[in-house]
């Protein structure tokens, strides 16, 4: 079947092959009436855009990266493979693409951005876990390059974000233990200088506060965002002299690592030691048992992230794309309350 063209589409509806170039397009030199009649007719005839030739015509790259975070395996991590499919979806609708690209290290970051905004293939960037002090930001800004982050540094007010309170959401957690009877809880945190990081070690402590309880940095563990990592953690917190009927998460996939620390040891997650993870990510209905999370809307804020973009490379002004949304508690299996023997160990101590 032969491909139809700008040129047929221009001859059949008797009008200049520029004029429906830019109706197409949706130029606003265009009147409606032209606009409408060129888009029916293109759909009429199953007219599909030279995305090329397209490209080179409006000088928009309709494309998008995304910045893996360095020194990660991020791609394998669900957590970014559902951020991604979300960001993929929203691009999309618009028939754009997503480019995902990722330095080698921390150090070869500003290389990259310099890369990607100089080379002309893409009109946007999104990058995630940002730090506190974060450079990235800083450089996109000098090469005045469209982009949101999925995540704030300690200084937001003037770009664009989508965030998760995950502040907030930390202190949730320790009260839900709390109202289950656990008093000795356990914290399984990331490298503090992930801003993201630092928010949710700060909302353990406020929660830990908020509920009489006295923060004890022999509880705390600060481990990689991987679940070998989060098993030697959990593995850390429960042999110590006065181990944790609790522990909570940064992550979910840190969260699986726990687990399987607490079966090791011969106990049950759920019933001699609760686990709570961080993320809501799809697999925790499938771990042994199912693992009680702060669920954040993964998919949702890949597509939000994605249209928040799109919006500020067509003009928009960044700092009215700043959102912030709750996680909420979702309860499988891994959390219950204290154990009466538990409770009685440290009512002695």
């Amino acid at each position: 079947m032969q491909r139809v063209s700008l040129k047929f589409l221009a001859r059949e509806l008797g009008i200049a092959e520029g004029t429906v170039s830019r109706a197409l397009n949706d130029y606003p030199d265009i009147s409606e009436a032209t606009r409408l009649r060129v888009k029916e007719a293109a759909e009429h005839y199953g007219y599909k855009a030279n995305q090329t030739a397209r490209r080179l015509a409006t000088g928009v790259a309709e494309a998008v990266a995304y910045l893996m975070p360095a020194n990660t395996n991020a791609l394998s991590e669900p957590f970014v493979s559902q951020l991604l499919e979300g960001l993929a979806q929203s691009l999309a609708k618009r028939g754009w693409d997503l480019l995902v690209v990722q330095a080698a290290s921390i150090e070869e970051e500003a290389e990259t951005i310099a890369k990607l905004s100089s080379s002309g293939k893409v009109s946007g960037v999104v990058i995630s876990r940002p730090y506190k002090q974060d450079s990235r930001i800083d450089l996109l800004r000098k090469y005045k390059m469209p982009f949101i982050v999925h995540g704030r540094s300690v200084f937001h007010d003037d770009y664009a974000w989508y965030d998760v309170d995950s502040q907030s959401a930390f202190m949730d957690a320790v009260d839900h233990l709390v109202s289950l009877g656990h008093q000795k809880i356990g914290f399984v945190g990331a490298p503090t200088y992930y801003h993201f990081a630092q928010m949710r070690l700060d909302g353990y402590r406020d929660g830990l506060k908020h509920n009489g309880l006295g923060f004890n940095e022999n509880l705390v563990e600060i481990a990689e965002l991987s679940d070998d990592a989060g098993e030697r953690a959990g593995g850390s917190l429960l042999r110590s002299q006065t181990p944790p009927t609790a522990i909570i998460c940064a992550t979910d996939t840190q969260a699986i690592g726990v687990l399987a620390a607490i079966r090791s040891q011969g106990l049950e997650p759920g019933k001699d030691v609760s686990v709570i993870g961080y993320d809501g990510l799809a697999f925790g209905k499938h771990t042994s048992p199912p693992l009680t999370t702060m669920a954040q809307p993964l998919a949702h804020s890949g597509r939000q992230i994605g249209d928040m973009l799109l919006a500020i490379i067509d003009g928009g002004n960044p700092v009215d794309y700043q959102e912030l949304r709750s996680a909420k508690l979702v309860r499988r299996m891994s959390d219950g309350p204290v154990r009466p023997e538990n409770k009685t160990l440290h009512e002695e101590e």
